[in-house]
């Protein structure tokens, strides 16, 4: 509402390396300006989550705590699943765009891409994450979490 004014006759899709860089100087601002998150939560936080990543510190206090919770160590089919999670959601937003536009083959290769990321899902996402959940919770439940 207020770049056109600084920047008149500008297409609207120039706008958005301006709006980015507004966006990030806000998180920054935000960030440094707010007080630090209380070690407890944070502790809390991974012990529930058990994220990878950039939480060492963390991770070895939550160690200390509880000797035998185990890091996430799936970093890899994590982000295995992120991709093939990204292809089954293109395939899931171009279904019915091939219905309307009547275009037969790519709606069925649409149709073919989602069910085979719909299966590579449920066995490298979907089963592992129940497993895991078990473990979990057998674990929360042993330390009254």
């Amino acid at each position: 509402v207020v770049i056109p004014y600084f920047f008149p006759g500008t297409l609207p899709l120039y706008y958005f390396p301006v709006l980015l860089l507004i966006s990030l100087l806000g998180c920054l601002l935000g960030t440094f300006s707010s007080p630090a998150t209380d070690e407890k939560v944070l502790v809390d936080f991974y012990i529930r989550v058990r994220p990878w990543g950039y939480w060492k510190p963390i991770a070895d206090k939550a160690m200390a705590m509880y000797p035998d919770l185990k890091r996430n160590t799936h970093f890899r089919r994590d982000m295995f699943n992120v991709g093939i999670g990204i292809v089954w959601q293109c395939a899931l937003t171009l279904i019915p765009m091939y219905i309307v536009v009547k275009e037969g083959v790519s709606l069925l290769t649409s149709i073919l891409i989602l069910a085979i990321t719909t299966l590579i899902l449920k066995k490298n996402w979907y089963d592992k994450m129940c497993r895991d959940e078990k473990e979990y919770e057998a674990f929360l439940q042993k330390h009254n979490l």
